[in-house]
């Protein structure tokens, strides 16, 4: 299969991949804020808004990239409330997050592996989304579900073709042995 086989048109083909190059730099911008601190959401002192780049809370420095999310950031009225609080701060959840940030963000950077990208990001996504509930403005559609949708959009639609290696990854032998590496 090949991208004229799912989405013909060019202007269509680009959109695509403009959309799949936006959700990758999203994926590496939160990867390296969390890494380095730059002072966006990760860096900035709650409480008086001060901020600290490449202070101790970029993850070189010791900073956990996923307590403050679910330390604070689950509601407490969240069905799954201990669940995310639980993990707040684990060595493994950090180390999970951050590979799947790196991860995700560079196979749609470079439009490989998308399929399995669109599984494992939207997976995330999810996991989000389940932590953010009660959601404040939609009983049911926030950002995170609308992410892991339009992840699984750029995988059926071969997104990675256009303006990525998409197509160049498809002939190789691994992904041939291995379509869902696609």
């Amino acid at each position: 299969m090949v991208e004229r086989d799912i989405v013909t048109h060019g202007a269509a083909r680009r959109g695509l991949a403009v959309l799949r190059l936006g959700f990758g730099l999203t994926f590496l911008w939160a990867f390296f804020d969390k890494l380095l601190a730059l002072g966006y959401a990760t860096g900035v002192n709650g409480e008086t808004g001060a901020v600290d780049r490449f202070g101790p809370d970029a993850w070189i420095h010791g900073g956990s990239p996923t307590f403050g999310f679910l330390s604070f950031g689950v509601p407490a009225d969240n069905p799954f409330h201990d669940f995310f609080t639980g993990m707040a701060g684990d060595a493994w959840a950090d180390w999970l997050f951050m590979i799947g940030l790196a991860g995700i963000g560079t196979a749609l950077v470079l439009g490989i592996g998308v399929r399995i990208t669109a599984v494992t990001g939207g997976a995330l996504y999810l996991l989000m989304w389940l932590a953010s509930m009660p959601l404040e403005n939609n009983p049911v559609i926030d950002d995170h579900l609308i992410g892991a949708v339009a992840l699984v959009v750029l995988a059926l639609t071969l997104a990675g073709d256009t303006w990525g290696l998409g197509a160049a990854w498809a002939r190789t032998s691994l992904v041939r042995r291995f379509p869902v590496l696609r």
